[in-house]
């Protein structure tokens, strides 16, 4: 199929598909006589998975890790399960990290429950910060 089958197929664009080709996230394509990509059927399931892939907030350089498991002929299902658990690990610290930052903002704000403008002194921009 076509590059733009192949887009409308894994609904996405043919800019992304070639970056995806660039990167080495697709492979690249034969070429018919005319030269234009010629991709196999196949070539949808990865692209899907790529997009699956970043929907699970991976990297494209993980994603890419992924796919040179598998075309090495072996399941990546280890490292996968890695990554994913390095994911979680970061996004659980993301969260900490804001309840902390909620928490601080929160009491500024408190502290800015009463506003005495005229108790600023004329060099601090904002006593409350």
């Amino acid at each position: 199929m076509r590059i733009g089958e192949l887009a409308e197929a894994a609904g996405t664009t043919t800019k992304t598909l070639r970056f995806y080709e660039d990167q080495g996230l697709l492979q690249p394509a034969e070429r018919t006589a005319a030269g234009y990509r010629d991709y196999t059927p196949e070539a949808v399931a990865r692209v899907d998975f790529i997009h699956r892939g970043q929907a699970a907030a991976l990297t494209l350089a993980q994603i890419r890790q992924i796919l040179d498991v598998r075309d090495g002929g072996q399941a990546p299902c280890e490292h996968v399960r890695n990554l994913l658990e390095a994911r979680l690990d970061s996004i659980n610290e993301q969260i900490k990290q804001l309840g902390e930052m909620r928490e601080t903002i929160s009491q500024l704000r408190d502290q800015a429950s009463d506003i005495e403008p005229d108790t600023c002194r004329a060099g601090q921009v904002c006593r409350y910060l």
